[in-house]
């Protein structure tokens, strides 16, 4: 893709992301992580942070949240392990599976909160590398395929939004600016939790029916190349 088209479709990613926000209600997350999968495919692991960084700080600078800090460190790193793993990179994305997820049970709070809880990122930690070696790269592997690739890369990415909250909530200790007690974050926790599994089949199926024909679109028309094309 060349810089240019890069950077205009770096910045309608980044106003989608922040409208996608703005406009959001219910569940537990906004609307901005449902694009998280489509930006990383498309934008790369570079261009995606960098729009996902823009796009969700300026929507919380226009809607301030509370919860702000989550939301804007999240968001980026979820669409740079898409982009990763739409690429064939899967051990940038299961080192910090790895090490999130080894701090988290280290701490006491970990300890305690019911494993149900994490279910969706502890079966992420399992599909990394079928979800990177599939049919090859996103940008290499059969139309047919593409589809099953993208839902495996989807799940992923919204379950690595999910492990860097809990990481910034639990191991880093953000939990003591919010919540008083272990009980009282523990309510939350759990309520939160039911609510992710939601978001989890939301972000899939919009990446099946919007982030499938987009792409197939884009590499229709040569806006994206196929691997083989790029070595001609």
């Amino acid at each position: 893709m060349r810089d240019t088209r890069r950077v205009a479709l770096a910045s309608v990613f980044a106003a989608l992301h922040a409208a996608l926000y703005l406009v959001s209600f219910g569940l537990w997350r906004n609307w901005g992580i449902y694009l998280e999968p489509i930006e990383g495919a498309i934008l790369g692991p570079k261009t995606g942070f960098t729009a996902a960084s823009i796009g969700a700080l300026v929507a919380r600078m226009i809607k301030p949240d509370p919860f702000w800090m989550f939301g804007v460190i999240a968001e980026p790193v979820g669409v740079l392990a898409a982009a990763l793993l739409a690429q064939s990179k899967w051990k940038p994305v299961l080192t910090l599976y790895i090490a999130a997820l080894l701090a988290y049970f280290l701490h006491p709070y970990g300890q305690k909160l019911p494993l149900w809880t994490i279910l969706d990122v502890l079966a992420a930690v399992a599909l990394i590398y079928p979800a990177a070696k599939i049919g090859g790269t996103l940008y290499a592997v059969d139309f047919k395929r593409l589809p099953i690739k993208l839902t495996l890369i989807s799940f992923i990415c919204i379950a690595t939004d999910s492990l860097i909250r809990i990481f910034l909530l639990i191991p880093c200790g953000l939990h003591s600016l919010f919540f008083e007690s272990f009980d009282s974050l523990q309510g939350v926790f759990v309520e939160a939790a039911a609510w992710s599994y939601t978001e989890d089949l939301i972000v899939v199926m919009v990446s099946l029916t919007v982030g499938t024909p987009l792409l197939l679109a884009m590499f229709k028309t040569g806006f994206l190349r196929k691997e083989g094309e790029r070595k001609r």
